[in-house]
């Protein structure tokens, strides 16, 4: 650091701050000083930093994947919100409870100064380890009975009005797609709520498929070909994410069924390839960004155990 600041022309503080708390410093400056620390290979020492501090600036997430936007989106809130802190965030993938434990443990050896997890199945001792960790935990998606701070939108209330949407539309023989294998509140909540709009409404609920995971395009017309062969009249799908929507959709125009005269077909997630499907997708757009953003806040500002909610909306377009 003495290196760079003499290089730079600035003081030690300086150069701190250029990586620590860029807004505190001109962009004239700052822009110089990484210039020099880039031509020294100067990299600060973030352990350094952490004895030296007490804390660490460093934020620990645990995602169950990346294969979809809406974590994508998630996952940029959290580094924009973190940023906006003087925070960095390291992210983990674990695609299984014992993986994510794993990953946890890893993170708290670490010694961030968070943890971000997602709903779902966790390892029985999970909870257990982060409380005696004694680090600030949110978990998003999550609902009252949270580990931490549960950040999310209401998927119940959702999944009611996407369905009450479907109904008002004169659609009767409407298709639900179940997922059994994981993802907690993300899934399971949506399913009891479609249930209640569809007996408020003296409709029957039969049709729903379960399936242990849904993901590509193949898994929507695998999805489609089940349901038509349940119930040739089906009227509407509701589809766990964009994705399989649009292989629904696919499936659709391989049979000649129009959508959406003959078949109503809705997403969940509001990817871009809803927006650019011909007829464009009717979504659930969860605002997965504003988790992010929200997370960071309860991590950094102490909120504790509670519940924040964030917004979703119901996006009404050609498909439904």
């Amino acid at each position: 650091m003495q290196d760079v600041a003499r290089r730079a022309g600035v003081s030690p503080m300086t150069v701190s701050n250029c990586f620590r708390y860029p807004d505190r410093v001109q962009d004239k400056t700052r822009k110089a000083v990484l210039r020099v620390a880039a031509d020294l290979g100067y990299v600060p020492n973030m352990s350094a930093g952490l004895l030296a501090a007490g804390s660490s600036r460093v934020i620990g997430a645990v995602l169950p994947s990346m294969r979809n936007s809406s974590f994508f989106n998630y996952s940029a809130g959290l580094r924009r919100a973190a940023a906006a802190r003087g925070h960095e965030v390291i992210t983990m993938i674990a695609e299984s409870p014992e993986e994510e434990f794993s990953a946890v443990q890893t993170l708290l050896g670490l010694r961030v100064a968070g943890l971000a997890l997602v709903a779902g199945p966790h390892a029985p001792d999970l909870r257990r380890l982060l409380d005696r960790s004694g680090i600030p935990v949110a978990e998003s998606w999550g609902a009252e009975e949270a580990i931490g701070c549960g950040v999310g939108y209401d998927v119940g209330a959702a999944s009611r009005a996407l369905t009450r949407h479907l109904i008002a539309q004169g659609r009767r023989r409407i298709g639900f797609v179940d997922i059994s294998g994981g993802g907690g509140l993300r899934y399971s909540m949506r399913l009891p709520a479609f249930r209640q709009e569809m007996f408020a409404a003296h409709l029957s609920d039969a049709l729903v498929l379960t399936v242990h995971a849904a993901d590509g395009f193949g898994s929507g017309a695998r999805i489609l070909n089940e349901f038509l062969t349940r119930e040739p009249r089906l009227d509407a799908i509701l589809c766990p994410s964009d994705v399989v929507a649009a292989g629904a959709i696919f499936e659709c125009t391989r049979r000649g069924l129009s959508v959406p005269g003959e078949i109503a077909v809705a997403g969940w997630g509001d990817y871009d390839i809803g927006r650019q499907l011909s007829p464009s997708l009717t979504t659930i757009a969860p605002f997965s960004d504003e988790i992010g953003l929200a997370t960071v806040a309860a991590l950094l500002e102490g909120t504790g155990p509670g519940l924040i909610r964030t917004r979703f909306a119901l996006e009404l377009r050609e498909s439904a």
